[in-house]
C-alpha cells in the first residue's frame, strides 16, 4: 500500500507540475486563455463528441474570442465571431494565410497540391489555378451554359424516376461532378459511368470519416493510428484509387497534347510543365498537377453537391418556402426558357433563400485549419509559430450580434424590408482572406442554377411529409453531414 500510495503521490505532483509548466510558459508567451489542459489529452476529455462547435462556442463566452485549446499535443489558437475572424483573415491577412498541417491529407497528398501547400508553392499554384480556371469560363457565360447543358441531364435523370421515392444524392453528385470535370478533364460523364459513381462514393466517405472519431483520432494521433487497424486504411485505399484516376487522365492528355489548344486545367499544366522543365525550382510537376486535380474534383464535387441536397432538405421541411420560391421563378421566368445568372438581380427571396441554406448548413463549422508559419501578435496575445489556428466559421455563421435568430432557418436573414435581397457581411461560408475558396464564383453560380432549374420542374416532398424530416446533422465535427433523405420530386 505504502508503494501504491508513493506512485500515486509521485504521479499527481508530476501532473501538477506538467500542468502548472503549460500554464507558465503560456504566460511567458502571452498565449490566448483557455480552459486547463491535462497532460498528453489536452482538452479533448472536455469537447462534446457530437457537437464539438459546441464546446468551442461555450470556451470563446468563458474566455474571450482568442483561445487557446489543445487536442492531445496539438495546440490550437480559435478565433470566434465575425469581427474576431474578420480581423485575423482580411485585416491581418499576410500573419493568418499560413495552411496547417492535417495528418490525413499529408498522408495522401504529402504536401503537394493547392490546398495544402504554404510559401512559393501555393502562391504559384493558386495564382495559376484561379487564372486558368478563369479562362475557361469560371464565373462566366461559357460556364454558365455548361452548368445550363448539365441541368437539363439532371431534369431528364429525375423525370425518368417518374416521381418513385428517390435518394438524390448520386443525382446531385453526377450532375455537380460533370461541372468540374469539364474544367479539369475536358469532358462530361455519362450519369452510368461505374468508375465516375464509384469515386462519387469515395467522395461523399471523405467528410463522414474527417466528422468522425476515427478521423479525427488519426489527425490527433497520426504515427499511432498508423499501426492500428480501421476504416482509415480503406480511405488511403479509396484517396489512392483517386489518384490513380486522375493520373490516368493525365497520361491520355499527354498523348493528344496539342500546346497551341488547351482543352482544359490538365492541358494547362502539362503545358506550363514543358516550358518550365529546365527549372529547377519550378512547381510545376506531375505531383502537383494530380494534388490540385484532386483538390478541384473534391472541393467542386462534395461541398456543392451536399449544399443542394440540403437545400431540398429544407424546401421538404418547410413546403411554404418552396412554394414562395416557385411563385417567385415562375413569374419572373416563366416556362419558356431555362434560367440565366442574370435572373439573381429579380429573384431576391429565391437568392435570399440559398444564402441561408449555405449559412444554416454551416458545412465546415471550423474552416481548413491555418497555421502560424512564424509568431504572430494579434490582439495582445502571442501566437507562436508552428500553432493550428481555426478561424472558425460556426461562430461567424451563428453570430447572434448579426444574425436575428442564427439557430433558426430563417431568409428573412437576407431580406430588407421591402423584400429586396440584403447581403450581410458576416456571410462567409467560404472563409476570407488569402485562403478564400478558389471556386466561390463557380459554387454561388452552380447552386442558382441547379436549384432554380430543379424548382421550375419539380415539387419535391417526402412520402412520411415535412414533420418527418430532420435537419439536424448526421455527424458534425470536421463537417456538418446531412442526413440521408429519401425524397420524391413529382414534375
Amino acid at each position: 500500500m505504502e508503494v501504491f500510495s508513493a506512485l500515486l503521490l509521485g504521479s499527481t505532483v508530476l501532473i501538477l507540475l506538467l500542468v502548472l509548466g503549460k500554464r507558465k510558459a503560456a504566460c511567458e508567451l502571452r498565449l490566448p486563455p483557455g480552459p486547463t489542459a491535462l497532460p498528453l489529452l489536452g482538452n479533448l476529455h472536455q469537447i462534446n463528441k457530437q457537437t464539438p462547435a459546441r464546446s468551442f462556442t461555450e470556451w470563446a463566452k468563458q474566455f474571450g474570442n482568442v483561445i487557446t485549446v489543445y487536442l492531445g499535443p496539438v495546440r490550437l489558437v480559435v478565433l470566434a465571431g465575425y469581427e474576431t475572424v474578420k480581423e485575423a483573415l482580411t485585416d491581418q491577412a499576410d500573419d493568418f494565410g499560413g495552411r496547417a498541417s492535417v495528418p490525413f491529407m499529408d498522408k495522401t497528398l504529402r504536401g503537394y497540391g493547392l490546398v495544402t501547400s504554404n510559401g512559393e508553392r501555393w502562391r504559384q499554384l493558386r495564382r495559376f489555378t484561379l487564372t486558368t480556371l478563369r479562362d475557361f469560363g469560371m464565373g462566366r457565360r461559357m460556364m454558365e451554359t455548361w452548368i445550363q447543358e448539365e441541368s437539363r441531364h439532371l431534369v431528364e435523370s429525375l423525370k425518368e424516376t417518374k416521381s418513385a421515392p428517390i435518394e438524390p444524392t448520386c443525382f446531385l453528385g453526377r450532375a455537380v461532378s460533370n461541372v468540374i470535370c469539364a474544367l479539369v478533364f475536358g469532358q462530361r460523364f455519362t450519369y452510368d459511368d461505374k468508375r465516375l459513381l464509384r469515386l462519387l462514393e469515395f467522395l461523399s466517405d471523405m467528410p463522414r470519416f474527417g466528422s468522425r472519431p476515427s478521423g479525427q483520432l488519426y489527425n490527433i494521433f497520426p504515427r499511432l493510428m498508423d499501426h492500428l487497424p480501421g476504416p482509415h486504411k480503406e480511405v488511403f485505399k479509396q484517396m489512392d484509387e483517386m489518384q490513380d484516376f486522375i493520373m490516368e487522365y493525365i497520361k491520355k492528355h499527354e498523348k493528344t497534347l496539342n500546346p497551341g489548344e488547351p482543352r482544359d486545367f490538365i492541358d494547362c499544366f502539362l503545358i506550363r510543365m514543358s516550358q518550365e522543365k529546365d527549372v529547377p525550382s519550378t512547381e510545376f510537376i506531375y505531383e502537383n498537377l494530380v494534388a490540385t486535380s484532386l483538390n478541384l474534383f473534391f472541393a467542386g464535387t462534395e461541398t456543392t453537391s451536399t449544399t443542394l441536397r440540403y437545400a431540398l432538405m429544407l424546401l421538404i421541411k418547410y413546403p411554404q418556402i418552396q412554394e414562395q420560391m416557385q411563385s417567385e421563378i415562375d413569374t419572373v421566368i416563366g416556362n419558356n426558357r431555362w434560367p440565366v445568372m442574370e435572373d439573381r438581380k429579380a429573384l431576391h427571396f429565391t437568392n435570399a433563400v440559398i444564402h441561408e441554406v449555405q449559412r444554416f448548413l454551416d458545412f465546415m463549422p471550423f474552416s481548413v485549419p491555418h497555421a502560424a508559419l512564424h509568431d504572430i501578435s494579434f490582439k495582445g496575445y502571442v501566437i507562436p509559430k508552428g500553432t493550428v489556428i481555426i478561424p472558425m466559421l460556426h461562430s461567424v455563421l451563428m453570430d447572434e450580434d448579426h444574425w436575428e435568430t442564427p439557430s433558426s432557418f430563417n431568409p428573412q436573414h437576407f431580406l430588407d424590408q421591402n423584400g429586396s435581397f440584403k447581403p450581410n457581411p458576416a456571410f462567409l461560408p467560404f472563409s476570407a482572406g488569402k485562403r478564400v475558396c478558389a471556386g466561390e464564383s463557380l459554387a454561388r453560380m452552380e447552386l442558382f442554377l441547379f436549384l432554380v432549374t430543379l424548382l421550375r420542374h419539380f415539387t419535391f416532398s417526402s412520402p412520411g411529409g415535412p414533420d418527418s424530416v430532420d435537419i439536424s446533422p448526421e455527424c458534425s465535427s470536421f463537417g456538418n453531414i446531412p442526413r440521408s433523405l429519401l425524397s420524391a420530386g413529382r414534375p
